[in-house]
């Protein structure tokens, strides 16, 4: 008999956050002992997490009853003695926690992302399993990407692989469906919130049966969206056959906001093909139990953070001035933290696990996101493609035949070698500069690739000479703290430190409107020194603060008045609806 693992979810303490977990493992007759494990991370958010400290009141018994020895070997590990019976499990998960990959459980619901619920047995990650839920009686729905089983509120995943790339919303979510392409597709909208069903199916279908287009087939048979509504929030994470989103409760009510969950939808979406399918070699299978490293999430990332806005366009939503207002933040973003000089696009990627989720009061001045270096990375490849190609091929055409290609047909991960290989192959066109940028500190000239199309990138601080001594402050409690020093600016060189409280400059007393500290630096020119009284660690000092220039950039993409009418032309493809 084939070994088989079947796990019981239940909730008798749901307003303490916690869901009991029994796990029936049967037929593993050959093994003394069995060591059950829990991955540490969730795919498509790189860190680790250490989903095992939510574990407790581990047990095991036969099915007779008896009670088996257990004991742990590592942090994630749990050895469970073994005489041949079937086993048994059980043990509680601690929930409480509001994002899109941790799980969150109360009175009125139950979110369970399954990398923190859900132990496999080592080196069985291939076994299929099943899920009985069992609901508390006030609780009525579940949402999810699982195929049901043949009980009412159980399902099945053919391995461990599809379980924890399925989350499970349990609870009273209002929820509705629409088909686009024959494929149907649930929306669970959690939370209260003032949402119009009708226009969320239309202007969702539209996003995507465009993403369809691009890529050419849908790989699911049922597809399904969670979003959690909160007073503030704005995130997603995607899955293999689903998406968890978070937004504000007030977004939709919102033609900006609005748009922008449009465009979270549209990008979490989009990650069913890239990321979830097209990947790099290291995305999988998955090692859940320590870091997976790549240097190629600027091409995940970045790729679909560059379409994202643009599917908004294509579908209508955004006009060409908002859309060009987008994609203008990325810029803004990257060359606005002085981390760009330091961190490539592709070393971005690789130090996500330390660096991305865990950001300090210094990142900005030692990284970039891939997210943004990737999308104009992305951007110069199409309007490249674009322009060398006449406007008869772009990057559509390259991940759709890299999908084809790597997934469909090889079905397996990339090198970014590869990948390049195919792009130059399918477009006809050198992209190494591009390519090699993203692993570069040398910038490229984004206007040679803007200007090809009719369009340019303007900086409207170059020609500026705004002083300022390269800090943040926030006031707090009728204080003026110092929370962020940009490297390289007086601050730095004079030696303020984030933390500081602002007392006085120049003898002004700092108030909470700033408009001692505005008048002061409104009055001085560059090179001139300020003095500046802080309190640190109880202390108070005197420093002396060079004035320096800003070097910060405040980025628009417009339109060339008189482009030539060809590029005008390719510009028109471009940004086509």
């Amino acid at each position: 008999m084939n070994p088989s693992i079947h796990f019981t979810l239940s909730f008798s303490e749901p307003q303490a956050h916690y869901v009991e977990v029994e796990m029936h493992i049967k037929s593993f007759t050959s093994l003394d002992y069995l060591d059950l494990k829990m991955p540490v991370w969730a795919p498509g958010s790189y860190l680790i997490r250490e989903y095992p400290k939510n574990v407790e009141r581990f047990s095991a018994s036969s099915t007779e009853g008896k009670e088996l020895k257990t004991y742990k070997t590592s942090k994630n590990t749990w050895r469970v003695t073994h005489n041949g019976d079937d086993i048994i499990v059980k043990y509680a998960v601690y929930a409480f926690e509001n994002s899109v990959r941790t799980s969150h459980i109360d009175h009125s619901h139950a979110f369970l992302s399954p990398v923190g619920i859900f132990m496999f047995v080592n080196e069985h990650l291939h076994l299929p399993c099943d899920i009985s839920v069992h609901m508390p009686s006030h609780w009525n729905k579940i949402s999810t990407g699982l195929e049901p089983g043949k009980d009412l509120h159980t399902y099945h995943a053919d391995n461990f692989d599809i379980l924890y790339d399925s989350p499970l919303e349990i609870g009273n979510q209002d929820t509705w469906s629409f088909e686009v392409d024959g494929v149907p597709h649930e929306f669970a909208m959690v939370g209260i919130a003032d949402y119009d069903r009708e226009q969320i199916s239309r202007d969702v279908s539209k996003i995507i049966a465009e993403e369809n287009r691009i890529w050419g087939s849908n790989p699911n048979q049922h597809y399904t969206f969670i979003t959690h509504n909160y007073q503030s929030a704005h995130g997603g994470l995607e899955h293999l056959n689903s998406t968890v989103l978070a937004a504000s409760r007030y977004t939709y009510s919102q033609p900006n906001t609005y748009k922008g969950y449009l465009s979270l939808v549209a990008h979490e979406y989009f990650h069913l093909w890239n990321v979830k399918r097209l990947r790099p070699k290291a995305l999988g299978p998955f090692d859940y139990e320590q870091e997976n490293y790549t240097t190629g999430l600027w091409i995940m990332e970045g790729f679909t953070a560059y379409y994202d806005n643009l599917i908004v366009r294509r579908c209508g939503f955004y006009e060409e001035r908002e859309y060009l207002q987008q994609l203008a933040i990325d810029f803004n973003t990257v060359y606005n933290r002085p981390g760009y000089e330091l961190q490539s696009a592709a070393m971005s990627s690789f130090d996500t696990w330390i660096k991305q989720y865990r950001p300090d009061e210094n990142s900005h001045n030692t990284s970039i996101s891939y997210y943004n270096k990737g999308a104009m990375l992305a951007v110069a490849l199409d309007l490249k493609i674009i322009a060398e190609t006449q406007g008869e091929r772009r990057l559509d055409d390259v991940i759709k035949a890299a999908y084809e290609q790597f997934y469909l047909i090889e079905n397996r991960g990339f090198e970014e070698d590869e990948f390049r290989l195919l792009a130059e192959q399918v477009s006809g066109v050198d992209l190494q500069e591009i390519f090699q940028a993203a692993h570069s500190l040398e910038e490229l000239d984004y206007n040679k690739y803007f200007n090809a199309v009719g369009y340019r990138l303007i900086d409207h601080n170059a020609n500026q000479h705004t002083p300022t001594l390269g800090i943040k402050i926030v006031h707090s409690d009728s204080k003026t703290i110092i929370k962020q020093v940009d490297r390289n600016s007086g601050a730095w060189k004079g030696g303020l430190n984030v933390e500081d409280e602002l007392i006085a400059i120049n003898g002004h007393r700092i108030d909470p409107q700033n408009k001692a500290f505005d008048y002061i630096l409104a009055q001085a020119k560059v090179g001139d020194t300020v003095s500046i009284l802080i309190a640190r660690d109880g202390l108070v000092h005197t420093l002396e603060i060079p004035v320096l220039l800003s070097d910060k950039k405040a980025f628009s993409i417009e339109v060339i008045p008189d482009a030539d009418t060809r590029a005008t032309e390719l510009g028109k493809i471009w940004l086509s609806l």
